[in-house]
């Protein structure tokens, strides 16, 4: 009985330190000095008239001015921006109309959520096909300068291109907001750089993203997924179009400021990232055997690591189960290898924020990390008893216009 509990011990703590170790690489190799600066190929040519921008909206009032007031700073023609107001019951639909933009109303009682409304949008621009569809949500900021680095990259490698996703904190911040923000640039932009530093493939956040038409057929969209990026991510990877990060495109969201509104996006973004963990991580490995690719393994390595708040509570939960194991077997080689992994991951937290986070983030701030795992505990008990599968919108409590 003794030798299963030590097997047993050891082999979570042994699966527990990959994701560990593969967040360390990436951490690591997003703070090495780069390769040098994105290179734009000006020999290859696009026309500006020939790209669709999305915005899925779904009752964005608040918002979608802010939005499309930036992107017409970009188009020579507003009717190449398309919001697809998608169920909506205020005046989204109405102030896009007024911008001059191309607006798609939808409505469905099933059929609700992001992915239903970007199918929409696509299967609009089937009539006459653009040559690259950029996906905004409509409480996002893309300057022009970045738009046009993912147009012009996404024609030039004919696969599909993630800007840095970025959260900026709500005017009356709060340490927890800050940190919130802070695990938000691990995983969108330090995560995806690592990667990037090896030429390997990033996993899509949603918005800023830049699609060649071409390999956008033969994808489904039409799903209430709550993390139907991540999916459309994998899809496409699998599919022979693993995506790409563009380091210097940035795209701007902002946290909720309410508490309610923060535990409804978080609670949507976590499971989602879970429930996908299970059913994609052995897809990918089983494509990476049968394709004979390493890109899909490396995919599968970072979508395999959980959220860095629930890593951090699994690691001390395994740590203390290593303690109770070592003592009273008198065994003490797994607890070392979970205290090594534990060296890693603090590492790995220390490298990002020096590199990263430091100027959003004081150390103060940071030193409250125990505060905010304590936030997030009920959200994780929660997936055990019941996991959110539907898609709900996070409500704004900010007026972006302002």
């Amino acid at each position: 009985m003794e030798t299963l509990i030590y097997s047993v011990t050891i082999a979570e703590e042994f699966f527990l330190s990959i994701p560990i170790f593969v967040l360390f690489v990436e951490c690591l190799s997003a703070a090495l000095p780069v390769h040098g600066k994105i290179k734009i190929n000006n020999s290859i040519k696009f026309d500006e008239d020939d790209i669709a921008i999305l915005i899925p909206a779904h009752n964005e009032e608040l918002s979608i001015k802010t939005t499309v007031n930036e992107l017409l700073k970009a188009v020579k023609n507003p009717k190449t921006i398309i919001s697809i107001a998608d169920n909506c019951n205020d005046n989204t639909a109405l102030i896009a109309q007024q911008m001059g933009i191309t607006v798609l109303e939808r409505n469905s009682s099933e059929e609700r959520g992001k992915g239903y409304a970007l199918d929409y949008g696509l299967a609009y621009l089937a009539a006459s096909p653009p040559s690259v569809v950029i996906v905004l949500d409509a409480d996002c900021i893309l300057s022009p300068q970045h738009l046009k680095i993912l147009a012009k990259e996404a024609t030039e490698k004919q696969r599909p291109i993630q800007a840095v996703y970025l959260m900026e904190q709500p005017s009356s911040s709060t340490p927890r907001d800050a940190i919130s923000g802070f695990a938000f640039m691990v995983k969108n932009w330090v995560r995806p750089k690592g990667l990037n530093y090896w030429q390997l493939p990033c996993l899509l956040t949603g918005t800023g993203m830049a699609f060649p038409w071409s390999v956008l057929q033969g994808i489904s969209l039409a799903s209430g997924n709550i993390v139907e990026d991540m999916k459309l991510g994998i899809d496409l990877a699998i599919a022979g179009y693993p995506p790409l990060l563009a380091p210097e495109a940035k795209v701007i969201g902002r946290l909720p400021s309410t508490n309610n509104a923060a535990t409804t996006q978080r609670t949507r973004w976590e499971h989602g990232h879970l429930q996908t963990i299970l059913e994609q991580v052995p897809r990918l490995i089983k494509e990476s055997l049968k394709q004979q690719r390493i890109d899909l393994l490396a995919l599968a390595l970072e979508l395999a690591i959980p959220p860095l708040s629930l890593l951090v509570l699994l690691w001390l939960g395994m740590t203390v189960i290593g303690i109770v194991s070592s003592v009273y077997l008198d065994k003490w080689w797994g607890l070392t290898v979970q205290l090594m992994s534990g060296g890693l991951l603090f590492l790995s937290i220390f490298i990002a924020w020096y590199k990263f986070g430091r100027k959003q983030v004081s150390l103060k701030t940071l030193l409250t990390i125990p505060l905010y795992l304590l936030w997030k505990v009920p959200l994780y008990f929660l997936f055990l008893i019941r996991p959110q599968k539907k898609w709900v919108k996070t409500e704004r409590d900010i007026n972006l216009n302002q």
